[in-house]
């Protein structure tokens, strides 16, 4: 059953043009068949421009896992469904802690916790008054 803020957000940044992205779709979607628990967003980098300009996509797809405000995962991955699906599965078995600290064992993944942050951006978007 999904809630209105599910523990995990899995993102799909693409662009409509791409033939890759258009291939990946239907197994992206069919992922989120498998992880009901979890909001998954299909985001296309024109259509989603004012959300995602500051997100640097340059190669398609490219994913984005958050646990909650913590982002676990940013960055191009192969578009094969059971890549992302071994990661999700490996995010899911970590405690809420060890998904923390996995998100604070590098520079690069700490940037991502101020400067790829889904979720914030979201409701940013959404509240009355936000740009």
């Amino acid at each position: 059953m999904t809630t209105a803020h599910p523990e995990f957000l899995v993102a799909c940044l693409c662009a409509a043009w791409c033939g890759t992205c258009r291939d990946y779709r239907a197994g992206f979607d069919a992922l989120a068949a498998r992880f009901p628990e979890a909001r998954f967003l299909w985001l296309d980098v024109e259509d989603d421009a004012e959300l995602l300009d500051d997100y640097e996509v340059e190669t398609f797809p490219t994913l984005l896992i958050q646990r909650h405000e913590t982002v676990l995962f940013f960055g191009a991955m192969l578009p094969h469904h059971d890549l992302l699906q071994r990661t999700l599965e490996s995010f899911h078995a970590q405690t809420p802690d060890e998904s923390r600290h996995y998100a604070h064992a590098d520079s690069l993944r700490r940037s991502w916790q101020n400067e790829r942050n889904l979720r914030r951006a979201l409701a940013e978007r959404s509240e009355p008054g936000a740009r």
